[in-house]
């Protein structure tokens, strides 16, 4: 268990006081009822409102709700992730949509209140099984997947990848290993896309900041990169985070999962992810997400040596 604190997993959040009276007024009428508690959620990287609201009535609901002055990427998030998680099967371990609303440059969107808690840090074994489990369930639920989505390898060939990026980079940068390896790395990067290839609908996000804990139940929230794919996909990209929050290493928790997937499928999408984390971690941060480029860095430093552990390349 690793005991150096990883970055914070935040964006700017929005408080209730601080939203525009009209939004307010909207989320009230929403839920039924002026709000005369507000319990803003730590963690994430939405920079706008998420918090658990109570209602004169005893009434909880969580809203997030965001402007696009803020970040012009978030609502259009929070719309996608309204419409997939309207779509998704009851019995899905995911806190049911009651409402959303588009008002001005606002997006905002009420969910059913999950009294939980995020998993501990540094991750405990008994509630990392417990989220292996409770991902492994919901994937048995959403395969097939019970909506038409871009698939997985769509979004690896063309977003979660960086190594051509790297390669450009006129002042270096990159570890000797990497430079030594690149031409390698760009072709195992490639064929991410095709070894990604499924019929379940992914999270294609897990991390402890999306999963709530409430006594033996997994819920997974924040959904607005679900994408179709093969489920390995899903704890190979959990991976990094569990070991930068102070628990297994990845190949540990592959172990744990039992994960069922030929080694370069899964070389292929660490690779990917490699690439991704590097490159990004290298941009200016995004408005209203100031601490991104940090938790990307560490999960790339950990993502690269686990590839570097994985292929044996000198």
């Amino acid at each position: 268990m690793s005991s150096s604190k990883p970055p914070p997993a935040e964006g700017v959040r929005v408080h209730w006081e601080q939203l525009p009276p009209s939004i307010r007024g909207a989320i009230e009428e929403h839920i039924g009822g002026r709000v005369v508690r507000s319990r803003t959620q730590p963690g994430g990287f939405s920079p706008g409102l998420a918090a658990l609201l109570t209602a004169a009535g005893g009434r909880n609901v969580f809203v997030k709700a965001v402007s696009g002055r803020v970040n012009p990427d978030t609502p259009g998030m929070h719309r996608r992730e309204a419409e997939v998680v309207a779509a998704l099967p009851p019995e899905a371990p995911v806190p049911r949509l009651l409402w959303s609303f588009t008002l001005g440059d606002w997006v905002a969107l009420g969910f059913e209140a999950v009294i939980g808690r995020v998993p501990s840090q540094p991750w405990r074994d008994d509630e990392l099984h417990l989220v292996i489990a409770g991902l492994r369930r919901l994937h048995e639920l959403l395969t097939p997947t019970p909506i038409a989505s871009e698939t997985a390898g769509h979004v690896l060939a063309t977003h979660i990848k960086g190594w051509g990026e790297l390669q450009k980079l006129s002042t270096g940068g990159l570890d000797d290993w990497s430079t030594r390896n690149l031409d390698r790395l760009l072709d195992l990067e490639s064929r991410a896309a095709d070894a990604s290839a499924g019929e379940t609908l992914l999270h294609f996000d897990v991390r402890a900041d999306n999963v709530l804990i409430a006594r033996d139940k997994v819920y997974f929230v924040d959904w607005p990169w679900a994408r179709i794919g093969a489920p390995f996909v899903d704890l190979v990209a959990f991976a990094p985070s569990v070991a930068m929050q102070g628990g297994p290493q990845p190949e540990d928790l592959l172990r744990m999962a039992a994960v069922k997937a030929e080694d370069g499928a899964i070389d292929a999408v660490i690779a990917s992810l490699a690439g991704y984390f590097l490159a990004y971690a290298r941009r200016p941060a995004p408005p209203g997400i100031p601490t991104v480029r940090a938790f990307q860095a560490a999960q790339g430093a950990i993502t690269l040596a686990w590839l570097k552990e994985r292929t044996g390349w000198s």
